[in-house]
């Protein structure tokens, strides 16, 4: 029984994946070729790759423009308030409705900004903040 186990789980996760595995990697490597790669540590390549997954939040918060607001407005505080009261998938779930991503590019918080403006609605409790992907701004009604 443990042999069979063995051969199944080796087909299931190596044989069966390997030839679109290794399509995928000429593809890869022609765009992209290893020599470029191997100036990195996996560590690096991992973050240049995939991102940042753990953040410092008030640095988030301290890298925000405001647009119709100023930091010190009611509406903002209580923003930033309920935000670092969330717990860290909810703050993740932010970025994700704020960026499209749950993760932040390579180059770390540092440089990454966002918008928080007032849609100026004539009825604001009407209506939910609502954000701009691609040019990272957050709506967030008074």
């Amino acid at each position: 029984r443990k042999e069979y186990v063995d051969l199944y789980v080796n087909y299931v996760f190596n044989k069966s994946v390997q030839k679109p595995f290794e399509d995928f990697m000429q593809g890869f490597l022609r765009g992209c070729p290893a020599r470029n790669w191997k100036m990195f540590f996996p560590e690096e390549l991992q973050v240049l790759l995939q991102g940042y997954t753990t953040f410092d939040w008030h640095l988030l918060e301290k890298n925000v423009k405001y647009s119709q607001y100023e930091k010190l407005d009611q509406t903002i505080r209580n923003f930033w308030t309920v935000f670092h009261k969330l717990p860290e998938e909810k703050k993740k779930m932010f970025l994700v409705f704020l960026s499209g991503s749950d993760r932040i590019t390579g180059y770390g918080l540092e440089c990454f900004r966002f918008c928080i403006t007032d849609p100026q609605l004539d009825n604001p409790d009407e209506f939910c903040p609502y954000a701009s992907t691609c040019s990272l701004i957050l709506f967030l009604p008074r």
